[in-house]
């Protein structure tokens, strides 16, 4: 079978491609086997895109810095309902027990195969889906809280989605998108003043305020995302939730946004909890990571530790497959 792999994730080109067409503003800028690609590549944009991945690492933080959020002993459960009366004959324990900690100005990196119950945590901590278990934001237990009870502390506590293309509606243009938030919330006591609060936030995120009108198909991948951390950033928040926020990006933009995210949360002191697949990105932005399978934490740890000494045999697996895709040699399949 010949295969024509469409991707931006350079490790799996590297793994599985004997040929490599790099493509830029719609043509083929450079096609070659893909040892000597990777070994000598000649074009300007390849080169840029090759050196283009996440480096580095957070900056130290205070370890007893204050708490933004809590979670113990959370469980998200979803029934399995069977026969003609639908009885629940079991149930399917997206997360099961899971404790989890978040400072201010710190990054939790939630790591772990699709289906681990990743993002399941995120939106039980939001909550945005019912749980189980102690939820605390700045020490204030959330599990209880009725609609109206929670809305004055939404502001705080936002997400940003995995798909830029699809997280932002097609009808609305970007000032609108932005503006969304501040109306819901009271922020900004005249039109003026919402327009003043839009515009620092998309220069804060690196857009240029004066396409603010335009709509999201308009703007690149990379652009759609720095859209989607304007509308959650210009509400001021104190804990963020980033499901997989550079997943659907090529490696120059994933870059990009890292190093967008870091200098938000230095200047802002953010609290992340980030999810992701992607090993290198976790790296570059988390203090402390959890392993997640099956709904449970089967390891977790400051980020060094897990990187450099993973215990469990799954973490072991989990690094091994991602960090073998780097190294590996030409693969198989033709493209």
């Amino acid at each position: 079978m010949a295969l024509l792999l469409i991707t931006h994730d350079l490790s799996v080109v590297r793994k599985m491609a004997d040929k490599v067409c790099v493509m830029n503003q719609g043509e083929i800028v450079e096609a070659a086997l893909v040892d000597r690609l990777f070994a000598d590549p000649q074009h300007a944009y390849t080169r840029r895109l090759l050196a283009a991945e996440p480096k580095g690492k957070p900056a130290p933080r205070a370890s007893d810095a204050p708490e933004v959020m809590r979670g113990d002993d959370v469980k998200v459960w979803f029934p399995i309902q069977r026969g003609l009366m639908r009885r629940t004959v079991d149930h399917v324990k997206a997360v099961d027990g899971i404790d989890v900690l978040v400072r201010e100005g710190h990054t939790v990196g939630v790591v772990g195969e699709s289906g681990s119950g990743k993002t399941t945590l995120g939106l039980a901590l939001l909550r945005l889906i019912g749980s189980e278990g102690d939820i605390r934001f700045d020490g204030k237990p959330l599990q209880g809280l009725q609609f109206k009870e929670l809305r004055p502390l939404r502001r705080q506590m936002q997400i940003v989605f995995q798909d830029p293309f699809g997280s932002l509606s097609p009808r609305m243009s970007v000032s609108e998108i932005i503006a969304e938030g501040l109306k819901v919330h009271g922020i900004g006591g005249t039109a003026a003043e919402r327009e003043r609060l839009i515009v620092e936030s998309l220069e804060e995120v690196g857009l240029d305020p004066a396409a603010r009108h335009r709509y999201p198909h308009e703007f690149s991948g990379g652009q759609r995302q720095r859209i989607a951390i304007a509308r959650a950033m210009v509400l001021k928040p104190r804990f963020v939730v980033l499901d997989e926020p550079t997943s659907a990006l090529d490696m120059s933009v994933q870059a990009q946004i890292v190093d967008l995210l870091r200098d938000l949360q230095g200047r802002h002191d953010l609290a992340y909890l980030f999810i992701s697949h992607d090993l290198k990105v976790v790296r570059a932005l988390s203090d402390y990571i959890l392993v997640m399978k099956d709904g449970k934490v089967v390891e977790q740890g400051p980020a060094d530790r897990i990187f450099d000494r993973p215990e469990d045999p799954y973490t072991q697996a989990l690094f091994k497959a991602a960090f073998d895709l780097e190294t590996a040699e030409a693969g198989v399949v033709a493209t």
